[in-house]
């Protein structure tokens, strides 16, 4: 159990001063285990992100719902054993969730997500000691109560905010059929859609908004943006440069500490946010599991890679790129936190978290709601501008991000600058631009149709939602539903 590894500090003094066995272990045993210690930080996170968010926006998620959603599909061998471990949350003050802790080995402290309101959570290190939280751990648990009842499908219609009015009854829309196809998987065969969201531009007249939301999900409800970040984190770039931050130009070294000698001072921002850095990770592009779920830090993690490429010459898609992209406009946070610089963009539901040192982890661990996302997109189809007329971006920022200036990944997809395009897919406008996300988060901008697409999902490894049929049928449906009446 979770609370005997509270005495587990004191018993590990004890054995320290015992001489052990010699144990030799192989690496195929060392991997399960690290992957089953993984795996509980995995949970613990997501526990305590999902539900302690929603809970900020007024929203509501259980421990099931973060399991048949979250914790469900997704990556081997995480998969095999995550649902399993058990786990406990602990509440504070008002009832906020402060804790999570997940068991993993008899021999090892409980894996932590630790909450804070204003920063999100955080995955502690593997092996902290849990008795580090004694004073805040003698509050009662929430235990999980295990159920099979199928999710049900729900929507809404309306204004701005989608929220919904049960007194309106009408034929289906063209769009409506789209978002009930797209809610029925026929997108992307084991598909699971959680939000959908359209929006035209700020200045806009006649229809605002329309939504649509799987029971259980709703406009209060973040969901974890994954690679979506990467371009959330593009945005927070531009402000920067905006509003002249000193650590803020494109095209100066990142690490000017590494000295004149060291060729990783030819890296730039612009080379990290169009993933063309030329540094070695040990790792996919798009995984990044010691800091993730390992509980290791920005610096450890991402910091000091070789290269292995000239700056500015190849395209890989790279968490650390836009981790250290970042890191390089860090003094834009001082005066500006980045709580401030969302609701400054009019994001005021989204957080963004990060390492157990405090270093933003914006390439994937930003909790957001599908509004939030569709507030984002209106934000650059007004090139800049936010609603009240406050320029927040520079006024070239979308043709910058939308330039394919570096070099370009294979496949249909083009890259800007932490923004993929799409202009290469057949049916949809050579100007659209796309934040892509694990999982099944899309942010779609049409600036030549005024026009915002947010798809929010949680599809499970193996299937894959087909956001560019998406984006052309609901560009189709809306040119149906906005045509003139006979």
């Amino acid at each position: 159990m979770i609370r005997k590894a509270l005495s587990l500090a004191a018993a590990v003094a004890m054995s320290a001063a015992t001489p052990a066995t010699a144990q030799e272990v192989s690496q195929d045993e060392l991997q399960e285990r690290y992957d089953r210690a993984l795996a509980a930080g995995y949970k613990a996170l997501f526990l305590c992100s999902a539900i302690a968010h929603a809970e900020r926006n007024g929203a509501t998620r259980t421990p099931e719902s973060v399991h048949e959603w979250e914790l469900s599909g997704i990556q081997t061998p995480l998969e095999d054993v995550i649902r399993d471990l058990p786990f406990e949350i602990f509440r504070g003050d008002a009832g906020i969730v402060r804790h999570v802790l997940v068991d993993w080995a008899d021999d090892m402290p409980p894996r932590i997500a630790r909450h804070d309101f204003n920063y999100g959570c955080v995955v502690l290190p593997i092996g902290w000691d849990p008795e580090t939280l004694r004073s805040e751990l003698d509050v009662p648990a929430v235990s999980m109560e295990t159920h099979d009842e199928e999710p049900s499908f729900s929507f809404t219609l309306g204004g701005a905010t989608g929220k919904s009015d049960a007194r309106t009854i009408r034929e289906p829309s063209a769009l409506d059929l789209v978002f009930g196809a797209a809610m029925k998987s026929n997108y992307g065969e084991g598909s699971r859609t959680t939000a959908l969201v359209t929006r035209r531009g700020f200045a806009s007249q006649g229809l605002v908004a329309q939504a649509r939301y799987r029971a259980g999900f709703d406009e209060k409800t973040p969901q974890r943006t994954w690679s979506v970040a990467k371009s959330i984190a593009a945005t927070l770039v531009g402000m920067a440069i905006e509003n002249g931050a000193p650590c803020a130009e494109n095209h100066s070294p990142v690490n000017p500490e590494y000295g004149a000698a060291d060729p990783r001072r030819e890296v730039t921002i612009d080379h990290l946010l169009r993933m063309a850095s030329g540094r070695f990770s040990d790792t996919a592009g798009a995984r990044t599991d010691p800091l993730y779920w390992g509980g290791t830090t920005v610096g450890e993690r991402a910091a000091n890679w070789p290269l292995v490429h000239a700056p500015g010459t190849v395209f890989r898609y790279a968490n650390n790129d836009t981790l250290m992209a970042i890191e390089a406009i860090k003094c834009s946070f001082e005066e500006d936190p980045i709580s401030e610089q969302f609701a400054a963009l009019g994001m005021e539901e989204t957080i963004a978290e990060t390492d157990w040192q405090g270093n933003y982890i914006l390439s994937s661990q930003v909790w957001a709601t599908a509004n939030d996302l569709a507030t984002l997109g209106q934000l650059y189809l007004n090139n800049g501008v936010t609603q009240d007329g406050t320029r927040i971006l520079p006024e070239n920022w979308l043709e910058y991000i939308s330039t394919p200036s570096g070099p370009q990944p294979d496949g249909p997809l083009g890259y800007g600058a932490s923004w993929w395009l799409v202009n290469k897919s057949q049916g949809i406008p050579a100007d659209t631009i796309a934040a892509l996300g694990n999982r099944g988060q899309y942010l779609i901008v049409v600036p030549s149709r005024d026009m915002v697409i947010v798809r929010r999902g949680e599809d499970p490894v193996g299937s894959r939602f087909d956001f560019v049929s998406f984006t052309r049928d609901v560009l189709a449906a809306l040119a149906t539903d906005d045509a003139p009446a006979p």
